[in-house]
């Protein structure tokens, strides 16, 4: 997951200027940071405490709208990064990494029922 964000961004940073590079760096790293944090804690939890995963899942999904609000608000209004590049990044690593997460839920879960 890091890997491939991180190399991702590293090859469009290479066709980008410097400041977009920023700005598109910084619209993968709130997302990757945050699905890389509560994917680890919900596997652990999952093997731990598997009945009370989706009580951890509610409660980590409300705190993650508030920080990725505040993210969103923060590299926009006092790092002042264009909307463009950040948003068009954060977008579409936020959807891509959502979409890993589900899928290593999905291995996940079927892993326990066999």
């Amino acid at each position: 997951m890091v890997a491939l964000s991180v190399g991702t961004w590293a090859g469009a940073a290479l066709i980008v200027d410097r400041r977009t590079s920023v700005e598109m760096f910084f619209g993968m790293l709130g997302p990757l940071a945050v699905v890389s944090a509560t994917w680890a804690l919900t596997e652990w939890f999952y093997r731990q405490r598997p009945a009370e995963l989706t009580s951890l899942m509610l409660g980590l999904f409300l705190l993650k709208a508030i920080f990725f609000a505040g993210y969103v608000a923060i590299m926009l209004r006092v790092a002042r990064f264009r909307p463009v590049p950040f948003v068009g990044s954060f977008t579409a690593y936020f959807i891509g990494l959502y979409l890993m997460e589900a899928l290593y839920l999905k291995r996940l879960f079927s892993e326990r029922s066999r």
